[in-house]
């Protein structure tokens, strides 16, 4: 089959024929990629941000947003059956560890991760496990959903945790309104009341988000840490949203927040540098956000199924890979960068 390897880092991917996953265990699950999104993550890999983190032996499939349907199951395997449509939670994970137990998958002892520290999705067939296969409603495409599986469910866990802890007359901020942004937005519209301030630098990516559901949007021109004191009377808001974790956008964030107001990373790439004491005389809290859990998944499946999230997608076939990711580091693809094997 056909597959785009990491085959070293600060050089260009490579698509090359390996051979097609098999059933190994009792629980595994092929799947047959019908969509692999295309993540910021990736190009992090190429950079070797995550080699010594990841451990991976190269070379090996990246692509950790995938959806498809079931090709093949092992003996045990009872919740999905070939030709079933799935979107794939983006760890496999044990069910047994401490994390597990507690429905924490995400923080599983003993996971492995397909495109960081196994082989992944850019590929025609990509073996997982039971419990990281969700079925998704039959109004649903994999290619329309991949991205889901990580920018949705990364952005669902922290919107989800926006929504516990603001109330109606809140005011939230998320900063970028791309790939993970616009998932942001949407589902917050969904499922908090918080009034919702959307800044990026792109007008075109501010028009959408007010378009799918944003209150206040604003153009990142240098005024927009003024912008948000005025519409908050200068007290700031009781959460930010970061989805952009770079380039500055951290430490314009941290000014945005109102006293014991909470800061949401997402996004990263650069330092979070804040004097210890600005944190303790105002009681701020800054919280950690990776991918959520299965059941986040699950929810985000019926929000996507209730047409309550919608993913804006550009589409690539398999072999275009390099063109997808040249436009995702350029800036030029709107919401989420889709390959079609």
């Amino acid at each position: 089959m056909r597959a785009v390897q990491v085959v070293g880092y600060h050089t260009k991917l490579q698509l090359t024929d390996v051979p097609e996953p098999e059933i190994q265990g009792p629980l595994d699950v092929i799947v047959r990629i019908g969509g692999a999104g295309v993540c910021r993550t990736d190009l992090h890999i190429l950079e070797g941000q995550w080699a010594e983190k990841s451990g991976v032996a190269l070379p090996y499939t990246i692509g950790h947003e995938n959806a498809g349907w079931v090709h093949a199951v092992g003996d045990a395997v009872t919740n999905v059956q070939p030709g079933d449509k799935v979107i794939l939670h983006p760890l496999m994970t044990c069910g047994l560890c401490r994390a597990c137990r507690f429905g924490d998958d995400v923080h599983c002892e003993n996971s492995r991760f397909p495109g960081i520290d196994t082989d992944g999705g850019y590929a025609d067939y990509l073996r997982t496990t039971a419990r990281s296969v969700v079925k998704i409603d039959d109004s649903l495409e994999p290619a329309d959903v991949a991205a889901l599986a990580d920018a949705g469910l990364t952005a669902y866990h922290a919107a989800a945790k926006v929504a516990r802890a603001t109330r109606p007359g809140d005011v939230c901020v998320l900063i970028g309104a791309g790939g993970l942004g616009h998932i942001g937005i949407q589902v917050l519209k969904a499922i908090s009341a918080a009034t919702l301030v959307v800044i990026d630098r792109n007008p075109a990516a501010v028009e959408l988000a007010v378009a799918i559901g944003a209150d206040h949007g604003i153009v990142a021109n240098g005024t927009q840490v003024d912008d948000v004191l005025e519409l908050t009377g200068g007290k700031g808001a009781e959460a930010v949203v970061d989805f952009v974790g770079e380039g500055g956008a951290t430490s314009e964030g941290v000014r945005m927040l109102r006293r014991a107001g909470n800061y949401y990373v997402v996004g990263y790439g650069e330092d979070l540098v804040v004097p210890t004491i600005d944190i303790i005389s105002t009681e701020i809290n800054f919280v950690g956000n990776l991918v959520g859990s299965y059941t986040d998944l699950q929810e985000l499946m019926v929000l996507a199924a209730q047409g309550k999230v919608a993913l804006h997608t550009t589409k690539y076939p398999l072999a275009d890979f390099q063109q997808a990711l040249d436009d995702l580091d350029a800036g030029k693809v709107r919401g989420r960068a889709i390959l079609i094997p």
